[in-house]
């Protein structure tokens, strides 16, 4: 177990120093592009600001940052599966790396002003009885004027494994009816809420209902206009061939006691995946990256 103390002896910097938070140790980030959090329970981004801007990151003024359970908001990891696991339903859905401990491996202050940070998944007894295949997981993070997350399984064995992921991001919106998100026009989704009926999707997305699509082929640019607070954030992504677009909705929000009085409001989930039949086959000693840069830009 890493503690506060060897942490920041051995990673802290003037940008970067490590703390405790209800039992969990996250790491808090401050350089002259932005503000962030990640907390080392899941290598789970909780917070990114960059400077003189409004949170781009959205987490829940309600979420439980404890051990053991899933943190609402942010950046969750889903690994090594997206969804319900397809033969075992006692397993977590969207996998175990959101829950379990990471350990730092590395962090440096960037030339240009940036903090990178770099994170490995630590195996259990639990973790190897839901995935018994000889792998690793690292996370980088670089915070900077974007912010840059990788998510790199290398595949340790002797023979292929398959996995599914996702970096389940919410992003903060001044209101979901002020917001449309671009790049999806044209492209078939699974639509889970209408019993995953294929469907098309015509011009930019809207949302007036719980949403919960999964957008398929697709490794384009999306982009969130948001037209209350006059930006737009980009989501750039390697290495991910679907696209789901989450918002519970009210009904669904109230029921899940972490989500905030209307925090459904304030949040869209864009997240890249590789889910449904876009899972990844992974040859032995290869690797394969999850990749996205998030940034924002000024609506004109």
């Amino acid at each position: 177990m890493q503690t506060i103390e060897s942490l920041n002896n051995r990673f802290g910097l003037a940008q970067l120093q490590f703390k405790e938070t209800n039992g969990l140790v996250v790491a808090e980030i401050a350089n002259k592009y932005a503000t962030a959090s990640i907390c080392l329970q899941g290598a789970h981004i909780m917070t990114w600001t960059p400077k003189g801007q409004k949170p781009v990151i959205w987490l829940s003024k309600d979420a439980k940052v404890a051990p053991g359970k899933s943190i609402r908001g942010g950046v969750p990891v889903c690994w090594p599966w997206f969804g319900p696991h397809a033969t075992e339903s006692s397993f977590p859905g969207h996998g175990f790396a959101r829950t379990v401990m990471w350990e730092v491996i590395g962090a440096k202050a960037l030339k240009d002003g940036g903090t990178w940070l770099a994170f490995h998944l630590q195996a259990n007894d639990a973790t190897r009885a839901q995935w018994p295949h000889a792998s690793e997981l690292v996370l980088q993070v670089v915070v900077g004027k974007t912010l840059d997350i990788d998510l790199g399984t290398l595949n340790t064995g002797k023979q292929p494994i398959t996995i599914g992921d996702a970096l389940h991001t919410y992003f903060e919106v001044s209101d979901i009816g002020q917001i449309a998100i671009h790049g999806l026009d044209g492209i078939a989704y699974i639509d889970k809420v209408d019993g995953g009926a294929q469907k098309q999707q015509a011009g930019p997305v809207s949302i007036y209902q719980e949403v919960d699509r999964i957008y398929l082929n697709t490794d384009h640019d999306c982009v969130i206009e948001d037209a209350s607070w006059q930006r737009r954030i980009r989501i750039k992504k390697l290495g991910s061939r679907s696209t789901v677009v989450w918002n519970p909705w009210v009904e669904k929000a109230n029921k899940m006691g972490d989500l905030g009085h209307d925090g459904y409001r304030n949040m869209v989930c864009v997240e890249s995946t590789n889910a449904a039949n876009d899972t990844v086959t992974i040859a032995p000693k290869a690797e394969h990256h999850l990749w996205v840069r998030y940034s924002v830009e000024a609506m004109k």
